[in-house]
């Protein structure tokens, strides 16, 4: 069976740091393109970061030079760093695998048009 089991969401202020983890089970994870996406509370769906099966990555602006996406091959699970966190940072992350690329719109429907979609870990940055 697979699966996507985020781990590592949690309160923080504003300012401080989390790492979450993505560790997957039921298919290797140097095999397939990563993504984390967020939604917050009457936000759209947005497309946090990405990493692909040969290591290339992605960032949203909105999280550019604070944010780092990597992966550990050997434990099966990809981690999203998350520095100088903000208020708006606030949302429940979902992690995503595929082939990308990630696509746009709805997170559940995103959740239906990747191959997998994990359960979703809460991140609340207060200010």
């Amino acid at each position: 069976e697979v699966q996507l089991v985020e781990s590592g969401g949690g309160s923080v202020q504003a300012g401080g740091s989390l790492r979450l983890s993505c560790t997957v089970s039921g298919f290797p994870t140097d095999d397939s393109d990563m993504g984390l996406y967020r939604q917050a509370p009457g936000n759209e769906c947005e497309l946090v970061s990405t990493i692909t099966s040969d290591g290339s990555t992605y960032y949203a602006d909105s999280v550019k030079g604070r944010f780092t996406i990597s992966q550990d091959n050997a434990k099966n699970t990809v981690y999203l760093q998350m520095n100088s966190l903000k208020p708006e940072d606030t949302a429940v992350y979902y992690c995503a695998a595929g082939r990308g690329p990630f696509p746009d719109g709805p997170c559940p429907t995103i959740a239906t048009m990747v191959a997998y979609w994990g359960q979703g870990t809460q991140v609340t940055v207060s200010s």
